[in-house]
């Protein structure tokens, strides 16, 4: 378990992370979310001892991180997946963590084959692509057989078929009740491989909830409609705050307003509707609505003259 109370660290006049307090469970795995600059990189680092905190604490199974009597067999984590000495092979770098943490040479062998690697075991990581590095970090993650895994963006550079095999690797860790916190910007992945999701933004927590409650929750609203009288029912959605969008077969999708309101809205305005059912809102629509106050960086669309 991963506990955070009144995290906070500044870089200078920047404040990086805000006060966060959250706990990662076991037995789940945890997305962590959040956009460019939010705090994602700098919290997990705190929480491996890498930087410290300007107030708060973070402790790992109720300890710093710095007391755990041997921390790769407490904690695996992938932080950056090229900081490896790029002149050893997968084999000589993972053997290299195994003896200065007392983990037997097998144990390489067998994490070695977990990951896919038995091929390229042998060469120097210098030459692997994003994706095979990703793999051997993976590997050095689970070297200890950890009970609390951390990941920061585990698919970043692997193909389809990789991407399958890290979600179904996190649900398969955290259904043998060790602790899972993964941090990505795919959210269509996220949706797939999180039960519970903790969100920040500019270093402040905005939602701590199972992500069902997370897309189901706030604006973060869509109902499906069928109705003869488009022009009438687009005024009374925008009017009362929402937006309507088209779709195929003569459907139209509200957004920003439940299947209740939506309903609500037609029968005070004497609107004829053919269907009204809730939407689907996927967790990419929820986030960047939650999250659209906290973009620190934020592209124009067209030319600037």
């Amino acid at each position: 378990m991963i506990e955070a109370r009144g995290l906070t660290k500044r870089y200078g006049d920047k404040v990086a992370v805000d006060d966060l307090s959250f706990t990662v469970r076991p037995g789940r795995v945890t997305g962590f979310l959040g956009p460019n600059g939010a705090g994602k990189t700098t919290t997990m680092r705190m929480i491996l001892g890498l930087d410290r905190p300007a107030a708060g604490s973070v402790t790992v199974n109720r300890k710093p991180y710095a007391e755990l009597y041997s921390a790769m067999r407490e904690v695996g984590a992938l932080l950056d997946a090229k900081a490896v000495h790029g002149g050893r092979s997968a084999y000589k770098h993972l053997l290299c963590l195994a003896q200065t943490n007392s983990i037997p040479r097998s144990r390489v062998d067998e994490v070695i084959g977990i990951v896919g690697l038995e091929d390229v075991a042998g060469k120097r990581s210098k030459g692997f692509s994003l994706g095979m590095s990703q793999r051997l970090g993976i590997a050095a993650a689970l070297l200890g057989d950890p009970d609390v895994l951390m990941f920061d963006e585990p698919v970043n550079g692997l193909d389809p078929e990789g991407i399958r095999w890290i979600r179904l690797l996190m649900r398969s860790l955290a259904a043998e009740g060790r602790t899972v916190f993964v941090s990505s910007h795919l959210m269509s992945e996220m949706e797939n491989t999180a039960d519970h999701l903790i969100v920040i933004g500019r270093g402040k927590l905005i939602a701590d909830c199972p992500i069902a409650e997370f897309t189901a929750d706030g604006a973060a609203q869509a109902a499906t409609v069928k109705t003869p009288d488009d022009p009438r029912l687009a005024g009374v959605v925008t009017a009362a705050g929402g937006a309507l969008e088209r779709g195929e077969a003569d459907e139209l999708t509200v957004r920003g307003l439940s299947a209740e309101e939506v309903g609500q809205l037609a029968l005070t305005n004497g609107i004829l509707l053919h269907y009204l059912a809730p939407a689907r809102v996927s967790l990419e629509e929820a986030f960047m609505e939650l999250t659209a106050d906290s973009v620190e960086y934020q592209a124009k669309t067209g030319a600037q003259k």
